[in-house]
């Protein structure tokens, strides 16, 4: 049963959709990178999937059940705000966390907090740095024990050594565990290590979503001279140009045309190439 699927799922803020339309299946067992600019629904969305936020149109399941209003027993999330009790000792916020969850597992927090350098299991929560305080938080995420691990913008407030334990504590858990992650974060680099499907939203919309490998190896980026780009076939999707050439990112190209150099493009360049055409899209709507 898959762990998370949206179904015309849409949130309006006033007349304002955070997201509008959204459908999607994330598969068990994969480590999902939910990708896009600020501001396109992605914290939205994982806050419906937490069941945080009431959805205004469609439906969210979490392994086949409606996810409405509470958090699913399966289901841990890592919020952007790190809402935590700061004036509890870390100790003693493990220990409150088992009175607030049915299914929760002390060893697995206290064995977290130790793999990850320099938290101090007897300081006050208030007194810990961001990334400190961003360790606590997916110890204790990873405490419930979860089937589906919900994460927003978890490497955002971590020093590089920090992220690389965070990040192998985390394929440790899909390892060991079976456990399916939902990763946000602009860290592209990072995501790439780890990841094996793709979400990207803008606008509050789906863009793309599937397995990594299969998506970049439907597109391609092609490199030619710009008077000539009516040789090329395929679903344009961005394009930056000089007075000598252009590179086009494009979804099922056919064969490369004589005179360009074709790839298949990492993920950074996918991204960047949506992201782009979607900016490209709002200013010519803002001029029109």
């Amino acid at each position: 049963m898959n762990p998370l699927t949206a179904t015309a799922l849409g949130k309006r803020y006033g007349t304002h959709w955070a997201v509008r339309d959204c459908g999607f299946t994330i598969p068990e067992g994969k480590v999902v990178a939910l990708v896009g600019p600020n501001g396109a629904g992605k914290s939205t969305l994982l806050r419906m999937a937490a069941g945080l936020v009431r959805p205004t149109t469609g439906e969210l399941t979490a392994f086949g059940t409606p996810v409405r209003g509470r958090i699913h027993q399966d289901v841990s999330f890592l919020a952007q705000n790190r809402p935590l009790h700061r004036d509890l000792e870390v100790r003693e916020l493990v220990r409150y966390c088992a009175s607030m969850n049915d299914r929760w597992s002390a060893e697995r927090a206290h064995e977290v907090l130790a793999l990850q350098a320099g938290v101090d299991q007897d300081a006050k929560v208030g007194t810990l740095s961001a990334g400190g305080l961003t360790q606590v938080a997916i110890a204790l995420a990873l405490g419930r024990l979860p089937r589906l691990l919900l994460l927003d913008e978890p490497l955002a407030d971590l020093d590089p050594l920090a992220r690389d334990e965070t990040l192998r504590i985390i394929m440790a858990e899909v390892a060991d565990r079976g456990t399916t992650v939902v990763m946000s974060s602009h860290l592209l680099s990072d995501l790439r290590e780890v990841c094996d499907h793709l979400l990207l939203v803008d606008e509050g919309r789906v863009q793309v979503s599937g397995d990594i490998e299969e998506v970049l190896a439907e597109h391609r980026i092609l490199v030619g001279p710009p008077a000539d780009e009516s040789a090329v076939e395929g679903t344009l999707i961005s394009a930056t140009r000089t007075e000598r050439q252009s590179t086009l990112l494009l979804r099922e190209a056919r064969p490369t045309p004589e005179g360009w150099a074709g790839a298949e493009p990492d993920l950074e360049s996918l991204v960047m190439g949506y992201l782009r055409a979607s900016r490209e899209r709002r200013s010519s709507a803002e001029r029109g």
